[in-house]
């Protein structure tokens, strides 16, 4: 049934200055353009949404520093702001609305005090500059941030005097600050917390009690409980009252996620076959966010490349040790694979430091000992060793599961100490990678990433299996067979070689909002010599296109690459599966 009073609108909104911007501005705050939206509309919503709009398109005209406005809206021919929302006025079925914005005002004087040493004020509030309510609020924004900045927490806006001058278009801006005293961070007091004890929660969060606030510090501590993954919600107030000795106590609210998760995963390629991996973690399992993380994998199921590999690995970790931005990780893995060059079946023990030194650089470093036996071209081999690996991380990524710009950096260095089978050396990997977007909405991504490689130490024959490098697959040249670049002996036999340099180049387009075509080129190079400059080594490349589709947990890929040049430039087109982009 068709309410009362209901009919069809048609609304026309004027300016008469040409300004797109500030046109567009104006019919995305009117409620009447929306309901010009719907077939039928209630005379009572027709009014009620003209009287709003008098505030709304002011909003809009004081933020683009018109203040002497005027603003018409007639529905039928009749003045909205006369009109009763209850009085019955009959069908409305045209509404007008015109603007006239009048001169934009410009500061005539714009001044803020007090002012904490190195606060950065907008460049906009100073005389001569558009006078826009929004950056009057940044400013006094600005001014306020910068005394927190250096303690003073309860800083804020004591009052302001804003003098517009309609015949010179000028506004005259005056904003006083109270600092307030500065404060030191007192307690920090927990709430929500069911099975996570109060006691690590605050070691995890690491607040300085004592020292002088800090807005930074704050952040951290939020940023410390989060990474943990045992909560849900990690959030630190603030206390309204300043406590003894200009202490301000933080009240941290907790509410903690499921303590266990479970996923799965699966990759598909038509030469490595498919590839399932699963992992279930336990987040909080002796009550101080602990984390037991273990995992599966089994790759090379039906792949032309070799047999089947299992993987198997325990990692716990545990927050917070010796400081709040260190964990402490104890881990095993138990590994056999099956390849066309080489045997090997592994185990490793380790034990390390995590040590987060900001939101995008993270370092490892930790001992362990290995043990493998071996199988390749030179012969079956049993070794052991003593590690020291290192890592440091540099996480620069806009996005991780899809980055459109910034770069990403990842070095691992791994000393090892011989106890039988080999001799002293420390393998290496470099890999880094770099976006950039261009055009509408940064629809077009260029994306480039280039591997080293490097095991100096042992020569070749002495140099563990499964310590070598090969190109080609997934993972390095798509288009090229799984491990199909290595070193060759000579009669057919094949092994790793001890230095590696992948390159790798993609275009990625956006097609539509959730489908994106890719095209790519991947070269590889293997080499016996320690460091790849070339003088023992091959390369191959491979080049192809591929389609992503976007999903909440990253975009499902699709690539198709065929060999371009090297040893395996006959062996047809290879076909890729998978979660996330290539790199």
């Amino acid at each position: 049934m068709t309410p009362k009073g209901a009919s069809a609108l048609e609304v026309t909104l004027s300016v008469p200055r040409e300004d797109d911007e500030l046109t567009d501005r104006l019919v995305d705050a009117s409620l009447l353009m929306e309901l010009q939206e719907r077939e039928e509309v209630n005379t009572q919503d027709v009014v009620a949404s003209a009287r709003a709009d008098y505030q709304r398109l002011l909003t809009v005209l004081y933020k683009q520093a018109y203040y002497a406005p005027v603003v018409r809206i007639r529905l039928d021919g009749r003045e909205a702001a006369d009109l009763s929302p209850v009085a019955p006025i009959g069908d409305v079925r045209r509404a007008v609305i015109r603007v006239e914005p009048g001169p934009a005002f410009r500061f005539g004087r714009a001044a803020i005090a007090p002012v904490a040493g190195g606060t950065e004020l907008p460049e906009e509030f100073a005389p001569g500059h558009v006078a826009g309510v929004d950056v009057l609020k940044d400013a006094a924004s600005a001014g306020v941030d910068g005394w927190r900045a250096i303690g003073h927490a309860k800083a804020d806006v004591a009052g302001q005097e804003i003098t517009a001058r309609h015949k010179a278009h000028r506004l005259d801006a005056a904003i006083r600050l109270a600092p307030g005293p500065r404060l030191r961070f007192g307690q920090l007091r927990v709430e929500g917390n069911e099975d996570v004890r109060a006691s690590r929660i605050r070691a995890i969060a690491g607040l300085p009690s004592g020292e002088t606030y800090s807005p930074k510090e704050l952040d951290r501590a939020t940023e410390r409980l989060r990474r943990t993954g045992a909560f849900n919600v990690a959030t630190l107030r603030e206390a309204e009252e300043i406590g003894p000795n200009d202490t301000l106590d933080i009240t941290a609210q907790i509410s903690e996620a499921p303590k266990r998760r479970f996923s799965f995963g699966a990759e598909v390629s038509s030469t490595e076959g498919i590839g399932l991996s699963t992992m279930w973690m336990h987040r909080n399992l002796f009550g101080g966010a602990e984390r037991l993380r273990l995992e599966g994998e089994v790759t090379g199921i039906d792949g032309d490349a070799g047999g089947m590999n299992y993987r198997a690995k325990a990692r716990f970790e545990r927050p917070a040790t010796f400081q709040p931005d260190m964990d402490l990780y104890l881990e095993t893995e138990i590994e056999d694979k099956d390849e066309d060059i080489y045997n090997a079946r592994s185990y490793t023990l380790g034990a390390g430091i995590k040590h987060w030194a900001s939101e995008h650089r993270t370092f490892e470093y930790g001992v362990g000992y290995r043990y493998a036996e071996t199988t390749n071209a030179f012969g079956s081999n049993t070794y052991s060793m003593l590690t020291t690996p290192l890592k440091a991380i540099y996480d620069y990524r806009d996005n991780k599961l899809d980055a459109k710009s910034g770069y990403y950096a990842e070095a691992s260095l791994l000393p090892f100490v011989s106890l039988r089978g080999t001799e002293n050396g420390v393998r290496t990997n470099l890999d880094l990678r770099a976006y950039k977007s261009v055009g509408a909405e940064d629809g077009i991504t260029f994306a480039a990433r280039a591997q080293l490689g490097s095991v100096i130490g042992p020569s070749l024959a002495e140099t563990p299996a499964d310590f070598l490098f090969y190109s080609g697959g997934g993972g390095t040249v798509r288009g090229q067979p799984y491990q199909s670049l290595a070193v060759d002996l000579g009669g057919g036999n094949f092994v790793g070689g001890r230095s590696f340099l992948g390159l790798s180049g993609e275009i990625r387009v956006d097609a539509t909002e959730k489908i994106s075509v890719v095209g790519f080129y991947d070269a590889g190079y293997i080499g016996a010599e320690d460091f790849p400059d070339g003088s023992s080594g091959d390369w191959h490349s491979g080049a192809g296109l591929g389609l992503r589709y976007k999903t909440g947990i990253g975009p499902v890929r699709l690539d198709v690459g065929v060999p371009v040049t090297g040893p395996g430039s006959n062996s047809g087109f290879e076909v890729y599966i998978g979660i996330g982009q290539a790199f």
